[in-house]
């Protein structure tokens, strides 16, 4: 029999950590987290880390395993992210995929194949030089399916896609591939309305508890501002901040417009995986029935 294991997923703010906690505590299960930042020990508030409080005795699996100083790829997450599932599994628990980066989940379950692209230090060279803009110009040009899921203020990100494309034509496409495991997928989706409100209110909680005091920190401690601005999203904001580029104010309108349109790009990503049973969070007793038959075997 195949390995069997539940993959929550959903935009930002929606609820998928919570939900996670919920069903694991239902299912005896353990929680493998997937979030692209959430990897990186110190990136705590500005992420919207799980607090230990609110993980209610269940144990969490890839938060803080990473450097912030250094890259953490999608390769590294499949590799840890496999090991955790057989750790899990052995000591008889149901392991439970919760987060955000839907690259890190298809590479885990086998829905993409990670190019073996080696890094094309001429090209990097070259694309570095170029504005976040120029380069999302460049990509949409040259791989249009990668673009409408990428974040487009990323350098990072965007230099790679490019890299791909250079070498290999695309961005990987859905593998197809039989996949090692047996996978529940559920997917969480607040009315639109709704999302909007939770994105606002969870940004100036996050505000409130020291998210620029832990960028000023995690500078301290030698993060760069240019990695900071790399890491994306809240990090590129407050690196931004930090170095008085903008205010306070304009920090906040920047992430809630850009947190907005990371939750639309996540959507897209996800809404291609007709696998996904999508839920809105109220329906807990629906998520845990469905749960419930798929743990069964039924």
């Amino acid at each position: 029999m195949k390995q069997r294991i539940l993959v929550i997923v959903g935009p930002t703010s929606s609820g998928k950590s919570a939900l996670a906690v919920e069903l694991a505590r239902t299912f005896k299960g353990e929680v493998i987290s997937a979030d692209s930042r959430q990897v990186y020990r110190g990136l705590n508030i500005g992420t919207g880390k799980i607090k230990k409080r609110e993980m209610r005795g269940v144990r969490h699996h890839l938060l803080d395993v990473a450097d912030p100083k250094k890259l953490y790829t999608a390769e590294d997450y499949r590799k840890a992210a496999t090991r955790a599932i057989a750790d899990i599994a052995r000591r008889g628990k149901l392991p439970i995929i919760a987060g955000g980066t839907g690259f890190y989940i298809d590479a885990l379950v086998g829905r993409i194949a990670l190019p073996a692209v080696p890094p094309n230090k001429k090209l990097r060279a070259s694309l570095e030089k170029k504005t976040a803009a120029q380069l999302y110009a460049l990509l949409k040009k040259q791989d249009p399916r990668r673009a409408k899921t990428i974040d487009e203020h990323n350098k990072r990100r965007l230099v790679r896609a490019l890299e791909i494309a250079a070498a290999i034509g695309r961005s990987p496409q859905a593998a197809n591939l039989p996949s090692e495991y047996d996978v529940l997928w559920i997917g969480i989706m607040p009315p639109k309305k709704t999302l909007d409100a939770k994105i606002s209110a969870r940004l100036s909680a996050r505000m409130r508890e020291g998210m620029i005091a832990e960028a000023r920190r995690l500078h301290q401690h030698g993060l760069t501002y240019k990695r900071m601005a790399g890491l994306g999203l809240e990090y590129r904001a407050l690196a931004r901040l930090l170095q008085k580029e903008i205010t306070e104010h304009e920090c906040k309108e920047e992430l809630l417009r850009d947190i907005r349109q990371y939750a639309k790009r996540q959507i897209t990503y996800w809404k291609r995986n007709t696998d996904i049973r999508w839920f809105e969070p109220e329906r807990m007793h629906a998520i845990s029935k469905v749960t419930h038959v798929w743990t069964s075997g039924r």
